[in-house]
């Protein structure tokens, strides 16, 4: 029976926005229990107007600080020991809940995570990693911003953990690992990449080598490596090219009686692409290889959106990740994964 924590005074609209997300999941996860975290007064007035005050499902803790998102991550670690995300992650931390789940501070997140739930021994540090849509389905990609600077053995260890997660949540037997880079070729890329790439061929792992940018969405890698420099600038990108897309379609079928007798026609083949790319399904980032489960979802995720980064708690709480990850680095992987420099 998981037990989830949430930040609920997170994101840009707070107890508004996650409540009626937990709602909508309390069908579908009867087992599970919503720990929500924040100024109790509120949650109760929000929980009542969802008439969900009586659930059993769904407890309260109450915490009397909220860490913005401006806030520096050692102001927010120093001052703010009674805010909404200290709160939820200590209850992972205490064995209270499995998996904690925040829109809040992404900086504060991280540093909260690392100083109360320490990195998996074996791991120096952990990676944001999320999935992302591809033409055959989907893939994982870390790191997407937590280590701008890395050394080839931490992408060892992200590509490590990201195929752990990819085997044991997307249920892909022997995940399809490649290293982000600027050709497929192995004389290609610096030499962070090309010392990665050897460290990666040596290793436990399903490894295809280099591939390009333009190839991850074609889906030829369950699990794409690159450092938190690349990856957030490769992620950004991605999102305003798909931004910029749906503008232009809007845009050209809302003009003249052509273009809007052209959107009736193609509406139904619209509205399934505006699904498959709708950037909402994907929300809820891991921060991979922390000694406990913390996802971060977008500040801005509304209702629909802030379920999925649940959701996506639950399911790495179901599966033990952290203890497959843990069983993994210290038993089964070439010793180059622990001593990284």
């Amino acid at each position: 029976m998981p037990h989830i924590a949430v930040d609920a005074m997170s994101g840009d609209s707070g107890p508004s926005t996650v409540i009626p997300a937990i709602k909508d999941l309390l069908q579908n996860y009867p087992d599970v229990t919503f720990h929500l975290v924040g100024d109790s007064h509120i949650l109760k007035s929000e929980l009542q107007r969802m008439h969900l005050q009586d659930s059993e499902q769904v407890k309260i803790h109450h915490a009397s600080q909220v860490i913005g998102m401006d806030e520096a991550p050692s102001q927010a670690l120093r001052g703010k020991r009674d805010s909404s995300m200290h709160i939820a992650i200590a209850l992972v931390r205490d064995g209270h809940a499995d998996a904690v789940v925040s829109a809040g501070n992404t900086g504060a997140l991280m540093a909260m995570g690392k100083v109360f739930l320490r990195t998996i021994p074996g791991i120096d540090r952990p990676a944001i990693a999320a999935f992302l849509p591809t033409t055959t389905g989907r893939f994982l990609a870390l790191d997407l911003g937590a280590n701008v600077d890395c050394h080839p053995e931490h992408l060892l260890q992200f590509a490590v953990m990201g195929s752990i997660l990819a085997e044991r949540v997307m249920g892909v037997a022997k995940p399809r690992v490649g290293l982000l880079n600027i050709g497929s070729e192995e004389i290609k890329g610096n030499e962070q990449v090309k010392e990665a790439s050897l460290l990666l061929r040596a290793a436990r792992l399903n490894f295809i080598g280099n591939v390009e940018g333009s190839d991850i969405y074609r889906g030829i890698a369950d699990v794409v490596v690159c450092d938190g420099f690349v990856g957030n600038v490769a992620l950004k990108t991605s999102e305003g090219l798909a931004s910029m897309i749906s503008h232009e379609l809007r845009a050209s079928y809302t003009q003249g009686i052509y273009g809007k007798l052209a959107y009736l026609v193609n509406r139904p083949i619209l509205q399934r692409l505006r699904k498959r790319l709708d950037s909402r399904q994907y929300n809820g980032a891991t921060l991979l290889g922390l000694n406990g489960i913390v996802i971060k979802s977008h500040g801005n995720a509304d209702r629909y959106a802030f379920a999925r980064a649940v959701e996506v708690g639950i399911a790495e709480a179901r599966h033990r990740l952290t203890l497959h990850i843990a069983e993994v680095i210290q038993e089964n992987l070439n010793p180059v994964v622990r001593n990284s420099a």
